[in-house]
């Protein structure tokens, strides 16, 4: 059947902004820089469980051949309780940036996340400008459970995650009974625990490095078109005036 029959059918859409997908957009050469991979952890306990299973996950990443980078949340004032300015939360969002994936790692508290990792998604915004300092990132999520395994923080992570745009990867980790499977040293334990941890870091690589460099493509939606190519229409028009 001929294209133009096809959108025929389709009266309440913008044709001139519809698009058929582009098999070449998605076969963009590989880049060879090392992926640069943000991990965010959710607790400031001296022996925090969140933070060791974060450190072992930068471990594994970086052995995969990743650049890793850590937000220490120590200092992070409450979203609105201080400027966008301010150093820490300048500190965030240019993390967030840099990074082309991400592992927010968070310990489960009163059956959710917890609020300290809670407070560092919320000052990553969803647009700063005409950026979107997370859209088609990947995304990595795992929590620790001070009990029996629970997949609260989880669920809860994965919600932010498409909120925020990211390519939140199917697999994740949920340490239960965390305090027993780290070692005085703060290293993990060999457990099946440790071999999901290192099952997710191997699937955040393969998807970062699958889709970092046509995320951009990835992430071209049809109402964002139609929107940006009404927003220049009118400013044409003023101009005209």
């Amino acid at each position: 059947m001929p294209r133009a029959s096809v959108l025929s059918d389709l009266p309440a859409a913008s044709l001139n902004h519809l698009r058929q997908p582009d098999i070449d957009a998605l076969r963009a050469p590989f880049s060879s820089h090392p992926p640069r991979i943000l991990i965010l952890y959710g607790s400031l306990r001296s022996v925090s469980y969140s933070r060791l299973l974060a450190e072992e996950a930068g471990r594994l990443l970086t052995h995969s051949g990743a650049q890793v980078r850590f937000f220490n949340p120590d200092g992070l004032p409450l979203p609105d309780a201080a400027p966008a300015s301010h150093p820490k939360v300048q500190e965030l969002r240019e993390l967030s940036l840099w990074s082309e994936g991400q592992v927010w790692v968070s310990p489960e508290r009163h059956g959710a996340m917890s609020g300290i990792m809670k407070a560092q998604i919320d000052w990553i915004p969803l647009s700063v400008g005409s950026v979107r300092p997370t859209q088609g990132r990947t995304l990595a999520i795992m929590q620790v459970s001070g009990g029996s395994q629970s997949f609260n923080a989880l669920n809860q992570m994965r919600i932010l995650g498409r909120w925020m745009r990211m390519i939140t990867i199917a697999n994740q980790s949920s340490v239960a009974k965390a305090y027993q499977e780290f070692d005085t040293n703060g290293r993990m334990k060999p457990s099946a625990y440790y071999d999901r941890v290192v099952d997710v870091m191997e699937e955040l690589i393969k998807f970062t490095l699958l889709t970092r460099d046509v995320s951009g493509y990835l992430t071209d939606r049809y109402s964002e078109r139609k929107e940006d190519a009404a927003k220049l229409e009118q400013r044409v028009g003023l101009k005209s005036i």
